[in-house]
């Protein structure tokens, strides 16, 4: 209210390891992230937004929101991890996605989608929720086991690998991680 904004918007902080917090930005929008957000509070935030775009009332108050459990998202990007995560373009020609208990897939994707180069190269995101962030992290590596995606190269093999190292299944890695790995 103090700044005259008055919809759905993301802020973005980073946490160094003494827990200072360093404000990055504002976005007057929700983030591409914003499922792992709705997992863990049972909220549906797309349509929190547009009832505040309608003129609404929000139906809650912050002290409503409860959090519950952990979840983890990953992107499926159309990019290939082993040639400097190029972009990835053609005819999808297989499309078996992940489901489960606790497994969440948004895409817009399907066999026979073409795979343009003039778009961003998300293709699909993962949500795994589970009570703790080990059980997130173990739904989510089946997940990404079970997605598979013919005919365009993606980031799975690294995302796969990536979920496997003890670094990120202990929550024990920082913005240096990826280039190191």
């Amino acid at each position: 209210t103090q700044l005259g904004y008055f919809s759905a918007g993301t802020v973005e902080f980073l946490v160094d390891s003494d827990f200072h917090f360093y404000f990055l930005e504002m976005n007057t929008r929700l983030q591409v992230e914003h499922p792992v957000t709705e997992e863990v509070t049972g909220l549906d935030l797309v349509h929190l937004m547009l009832r505040i775009a309608s003129g609404e009332e929000l139906p809650i108050r912050q002290e409503d929101v409860r959090l519950r459990g952990h979840a983890i998202e990953a992107r499926v990007t159309s990019q290939d991890p082993d040639r400097d995560f190029a972009p990835s373009t053609g005819c999808i020609t297989q499309w078996i996605a992940p489901g489960g208990r606790g497994v969440r897939v948004e895409s817009h994707c399907y066999a026979g989608f073409s795979v343009s180069p003039f778009y961003d190269p998300l293709i699909a995101k993962i949500i795994a929720r589970g009570e703790t962030r080990a059980e997130a992290v173990q739904k989510l590596q089946g997940a990404l086991d079970d997605f598979q995606v013919g005919g365009i190269a993606t980031d799975l093999p690294f995302l796969r690998r990536l979920v496997r190292t003890p670094e990120y299944r202990e929550g024990r890695f920082t913005t240096k991680f990826v280039p190191r790995f």
